[in-house]
C-alpha cells in the first residue's frame, strides 16, 4: 500500500508538471463560458477600450483587446482599405461570450510601427502573415480561432495553410484568397480585370502619387464600390480613414498591389514561403467561410474553393444585401460563424 501511494503521489506530481507546463495549450482548447451570442446590430459601438502596443517581429503592433485572458483566443484580421473598426461590433459579443479577443493594425495600418528604419516595408502577403504568427508569440498565444476579411481572411488562410498548429480553426470572408505572383499575371477577361482597375493604378507613378495624396477619398470610394447597399456615415468611415494616416500606409499598400503583378520584388527571405504557397496547398483546419449577398469587390465563386478545405467545413450567404465588410456589415453573422466554428 505504501508503494501504491508513493506511485500516486508521483504520477499526480508529474501531472501536475505537465499542466503547468502546457497551461498555454489548455486555454487555447478552453471553451468559453457561454456561446448564445446577444442580438448585434452594425453600429452599436463606436470605440474600443484603450489599444495596447506590444514588440513583435518587425514591428510594434497596436491592437485592441477584450474578454476574459483565459478565454479561448480569437484574433481577428482586417484588410485594405479597412482597420480593426471592421470589428467593433464584433468584438464585445465575443468577449461577452467568454473569448480572449485580438483585434491588430496590420503593418502600415493605425499604431502599428516598425521597429527599424532599415526595414522593407513590404506588403506581400506571406511577410504579413509572419507578422501575425510573431504576434501570437509575444501575446504567448499557441492556437488561436483566426477570423478575417480581404487581406486579414488571406492573412488567416496562409498561417492555417503552412502552420496548421498554429490555428485551431478559421473564419474566411470570400474562402480562399491564397494566391501568388504566377497567378497574378495570368490575364482575366475584361469585365474581371475591370474590377482590378485601382490594382492597374497602383502600378504607375501617378497611381502611387495619387494614392498618397488623395487616400481619404480613394479609400472612400472603394467602400462605396465594395459594399453598394451599405450606408455608412461619416463618421463611421472617419474612424477607420485615421488608420490610413500611418508613415507606412503607402508604401505598404502600394508593395502589395505591384508585388501581386511581379512589379515590386519580394523579399528573398520569404521565397521557401511564397514557393509553397504558390503550390495552393489544401487547408486542413476546421473553417467557415462567409460571402456576402452584395459584395462589390473582386471575389471568387464559393464552388470554386470548396475543394481547397479537407477539413470540418462549410460555407454561409450572408443575405440583406451585405458587401465586402462582413463583419461591420453583419456583425452577429461573423460572430456566429467565430462560435460555431469553435466546435470545430
Amino acid at each position: 500500500m505504501d508503494d501504491i501511494n508513493q506511485d500516486r503521489r508521483r504520477f499526480l506530481g508529474a501531472a501536475a508538471v505537465a499542466a503547468a507546463h502546457l497551461g498555454m495549450l489548455a486555454r487555447a482548447d478552453a471553451q468559453p463560458a457561454r456561446t448564445t451570442l446577444p442580438a448585434i446590430k452594425s453600429g452599436t459601438n463606436a470605440s474600443f477600450a484603450p489599444l495596447k502596443q506590444i514588440d513583435a517581429g518587425l514591428l510594434n503592433v497596436g491592437y485592441a483587446e477584450a474578454g476574459p485572458a483565459d478565454g479561448p483566443p480569437v484574433i481577428l484580421l482586417h484588410g485594405w482599405p479597412y482597420d480593426i473598426y471592421s470589428f467593433v461590433d464584433v468584438t464585445p459579443a465575443l468577449a461577452s461570450a467568454g473569448y480572449r479577443v485580438i483585434v491588430p493594425f496590420i503593418r502600415g495600418y493605425g499604431t502599428t510601427r516598425f521597429l527599424s528604419d532599415g526595414t522593407v516595408r513590404n506588403g506581400q502577403p506571406s511577410a504579413v502573415a509572419v507578422d501575425i504568427v510573431a504576434l501570437m508569440d509575444s501575446l504567448k498565444i499557441d492556437k488561436p480561432i483566426l477570423a478575417g476579411f480581404d487581406w486579414g481572411a488571406r492573412t488567416a488562410n496562409i498561417i492555417a495553410a503552412l502552420w496548421p498548429e498554429r490555428c485551431k480553426a478559421m473564419v474566411s470572408v470570400s474562402g480562399y484568397l491564397i494566391g501568388s505572383q504566377e497567378s497574378g499575371r495570368m490575364p482575366l477577361p475584361p469585365s474581371a480585370e475591370l474590377q482590378w482597375w485601382y490594382q492597374f493604378y497602383f502600378a504607375t507613378d501617378p497611381g502611387r502619387d495619387g494614392y498618397d495624396k488623395y487616400r481619404h477619398d480613394f479609400s472612400k470610394l472603394i467602400w462605396r464600390l465594395a459594399s453598394p447597399k451599405w450606408d455608412f456615415d461619416d463618421a463611421t468611415y472617419d474612424r477607420s480613414a485615421a488608420a490610413f494616416q500611418n508613415p507606412d500606409h503607402v508604401a505598404v499598400v502600394i508593395h502589395n498591389y505591384r508585388w501581386r503583378l511581379g512589379l515590386a520584388e519580394g523579399e528573398p527571405k520569404y521565397d521557401d514561403l511564397e514557393k509553397r504557397l504558390a503550390q495552393a496547398p489544401v487547408i486542413m483546419v476546421p473553417t467557415i467561410t462567409l460571402e456576402g449577398d452584395a459584395n462589390g469587390a473582386p471575389h471568387p465563386d464559393p464552388a470554386s474553393y470548396a475543394t481547397k478545405f479537407s477539413g470540418k467545413y462549410e460555407h454561409r450567404t450572408i443575405t440583406g444585401g451585405i458587401g465586402h465588410n462582413l463583419p461591420q456589415e453583419a456583425p452577429e453573422a461573423f460572430a456566429q460563424a467565430v462560435v460555431d466554428v469553435a466546435k470545430g
